[in-house]
């Protein structure tokens, strides 16, 4: 345990964040199970278009990386 108030601070902080980013990765292990068994579906649109929002909010918070953002995105779109 941290004994100086700017580092207990920064352990909460550090807490704090990982709970969001993982939150973000369950979301988005979630939607690309869904986009898998809606393959060929009518609801693939709405499924897809959905997580191409997830994936890139992932991205834009710096969750995940740029790349394998696209790479995410190309799989779902293959997947229609």
């Amino acid at each position: 345990m941290p004994n100086i108030k700017s580092a207990k601070k920064k352990m909460r902080q550090d807490v704090k964040r990982t709970k969001i980013n993982a939150s973000y990765e369950i979301k988005m292990k979630d939607i690309m199970k869904e986009v898998a068994k809606a393959k060929g579906t009518k609801k693939t649109g709405k499924i897809v278009g959905k997580a191409y929002s997830i994936i890139d909010k992932a991205a834009k918070k710096q969750i995940i990386h740029k790349n394998k953002a696209a790479r995410l995105k190309s799989r779902v779109s293959s997947l229609k």
